[in-house]
């Protein structure tokens, strides 16, 4: 997620060091205030998913019960789609060299096929509306809830469309993934798994290259679509989930 998004980041980081250096947010200087953003909505979730996460895990263990939040999934999905403006956001007025983020914009109104999406779309939300989505995310600590489908849905409902939505979810993750693979990654050096670590590495590849394409692919798709198909396998899946648990119990 972080080499995906890298030339993003890099932004971000300088954005922050201007912000401490000049000890002020310009109100004109985007990747300040998307910094800032990230910054303030990660601090919360860390602290909840340390607080919160294995008594969470524990009560809500039965397969059974994330079955059936798989499905509070799929509806919460639905209900984001309903609820939010259906008009899209013309962005062509507000962008400049330093917004772009490398995402083209075909079938935005009044927006041209080679113009790209700004970050000022998601630095003009309000600090509130920061944490609110973040606060949305923390609803995957209980199993069957999509991390990033929460975060989108708060970023949905807070005027963003699914493409910049999505493209805020994945910038949210990865300080808090990050974060936790520092606080795991010391166990797998325990001598009693020194046999198992070439396994892990195997895996870890996997789920690297899996999560690049599926960004690659996601931030494609949300250029035109919905949340609908994936509220729909929600649902779908949920029904076949709990029908084989019921039988194989």
């Amino acid at each position: 997620m972080f080499l995906f998004f890298l030339q993003d980041w890099i932004k971000v980081f300088k954005g922050l060091g201007r912000s401490i250096r000049n000890r002020n947010i310009s109100p004109d200087d985007v990747s300040e205030k998307l910094g800032w953003l990230l910054v303030i909505a990660t601090i919360p979730a860390g602290i909840l998913g340390l607080a919160l996460e294995k008594h969470i895990r524990a009560l809500f263990a039965s397969p059974v019960v994330a079955a059936g939040f798989l499905v509070v999934n799929g509806l919460i999905l639905f209900t984001a789609e309903r609820l939010r403006s259906r008009p899209r956001r013309a962005y062509a007025a507000v962008l400049t060299a330093d917004d772009s983020v490398g995402l083209p914009t075909r079938g935005m109104p009044g927006v041209g096929s080679q113009v790209e999406l700004p970050d000022g779309a998601i630095a003009r939300l309000t600090w509130l509306q920061g944490l609110s989505i973040r606060a949305a995310e923390a609803a995957a600590l209980i199993p069957g809830i999509s991390r990033s489908g929460s975060s989108m849905v708060g970023g949905v409902l807070s005027g963003l469309d699914n493409q910049t939505a999505a493209r805020f979810s994945f910038l949210l993750a990865t300080p808090i993934i990050g974060a936790a693979a520092a606080l795991k990654l010391p166990g797998l050096f325990a001598p009693e798994l020194s046999d198992e670590r070439g396994v892990f590495l195997v895996g870890s590849l996997c789920s690297a290259a899996a999560a690049w394409f599926a960004t690659k692919f996601l931030l494609g798709f949300f250029e035109t679509r919905t949340l609908k198909p994936f509220a729909i396998y929600c649902v779908v899946a949920d029904i076949v989930f709990a029908a084989l648990l019921l039988v194989f119990r």
